[in-house]
């Protein structure tokens, strides 16, 4: 076990290097041959699901019904909750095969303060448990629990029957390597702040009266994360980029009778933060070629040392390889959901990423049981390529939904769910 936790200690120290560090490869190439340019951010466990819905449906959540969840993928989803106030809790077990102390917590709520506004709070935790540092040498550097967490205040308002819009301000912690030295430089741990702005449509449909068959079109759009550049150490001027992330998705749902649902989704992702570029070699001696300024000089692609603004619209046409590498930073989910009188739910889902672009691709299964104001929802997943850090493991979320604070209603709300 201490082997384990030394080699994990050495894994953070490196990802700590490589983000303080100029990256001026721009691309490699993996074992296949395939040209490798991935993007990498700052505090990246602010882009993972923390809820088994979305789990079990390939990380989709931004279109889906409103639920108590609906901070982490679309929070101005509550104003369309029926329920006044909910509450959940998540946890996920993060590389169980090697370790049992690593682990991701989620907690959610929300409060409908009437039909049209919302106020929202999350807490997010991610441990690394205990690690043990060593230095070049071996020796030990004593043992520390590092950990990142953030906390979200959100506020939703429907600006008309079928459209809701939301803004979420966020704080962002991270020490990852508890003060120790990385490269020479002593590291503390990185604060940021940042926000999400989100938009959700909701519309209803009736399209067989006989038999009561109806149907619900669900679209939404959040941007997350749009926040100041995080720095791990006071005496380096570089400072990384938060993961400000673009969502999007559509889904749509068919009532087949008043106990039969079916709902199907898709939803892609992009990363707004710069794309490394592919800098300049000098044909005869291999190495980088640099301007009279002493900076590497780009062959394709752009300057990736910008402001967050500017990395934000640079993003959508900065990759080297052009129109065709700047689709393969999209990341498609799509999803499944099944339930019998609101009771019992069935979910699948499959995500994917490029393979030149961290190559991500696994298929997701779930299921969970709401019952009265108890809700219980697992997830599992299953990796199509690489290993993937929630492979094979078992995730869950409990929640309660409750329709007001009066005793006496809940009991009621209790009883016609029952019926």
């Amino acid at each position: 076990m201490k082997k384990l936790l030394c080699v994990a200690a050495g894994i953070i120290l490196l990802s700590i290097s490589s983000l303080q560090a100029q990256n001026v490869n721009g691309s490699n190439y993996d074992y296949t041959g395939k040209e490798l340019n991935t993007i990498t951010t700052a505090v990246p466990f602010l882009l993972v699901a923390p809820d088994s819905r979305a789990g079990a449906m390939g990380d989709m959540g931004v279109a889906t019904s409103a639920d108590v969840n609906a901070q982490h993928h679309n929070p101005s989803k509550y104003v369309f909750n029926e329920n006044k106030f909910g509450i959940s809790v998540s946890y996920s077990p993060w590389l169980r095969k090697l370790v049992n102390d690593i682990n991701l917590l989620y907690l959610s709520t929300y409060y409908k303060v009437s039909d049209n506004d919302a106020l929202s709070f999350s807490l997010r935790y991610f441990s690394l448990g205990d690690i043990t540092f060593t230095d070049v040498n071996g020796e030990s550097m004593g043992s520390q629990k590092p950990n990142e967490f953030s906390i979200d205040l959100g506020y939703s308002r429907k600006l008309i029957d079928e459209l809701s819009i939301a803004i979420t301000p966020r704080f962002i912690y991270s020490n990852l390597t508890a003060g120790q030295y990385v490269e020479g430089q002593e590291t503390n741990a990185g604060l940021a702040g940042a926000a999400d702005v989100s938009l959700f449509y909701q519309q209803d449909f009736g399209f067989k009266k006989n038999n009561k068959m109806n149907s619900t079109l669900r679209a939404g759009l959040n941007i997350s994360n749009i926040g100041n550049k995080i720095s791990y150490s006071s005496g380096t001027m570089r400072r990384d980029f938060l993961p400000t992330n673009l969502k999007l998705g559509v889904s749509y749902t068919v009532e087949f009778d008043e106990y039969n649902k079916l709902m199907a989704g898709v939803e892609c992702n992009k990363l707004l933060v710069p794309t490394n570029p592919v800098y300049a070699k000098d044909s005869i001696t291999g190495h980088y070629v640099v301007d009279a300024a002493g900076n590497y000089v780009i062959l394709s692609g752009k300057d990736p040392d910008v402001s967050v603004a500017q990395g934000i619209f640079q993003s959508f046409g900065d990759a080297p390889g052009g129109a065709a590498e700047e689709f393969k930073e999209v990341n498609w989910a799509v999803g499944l959901e099944y339930s019998y009188r609101n009771l019992l739910f069935v979910r699948a889902g499959y995500f994917f990423e490029d393979p030149t672009k961290g190559n991500r691709q696994f298929i997701t299964v779930g299921a969970g049981i709401h019952y009265s104001i108890f809700g219980l929802d697992l997830a599992y997943l299953f990796t199509v390529d690489q290993h993937h850090p929630l492979e094979n493991t078992l995730r869950f979320t409990l929640s309660f939904d409750f329709a007001s604070f009066n005793k006496q209603d809940i009991k009621s709300q209790g009883k016609m769910q029952m019926n």
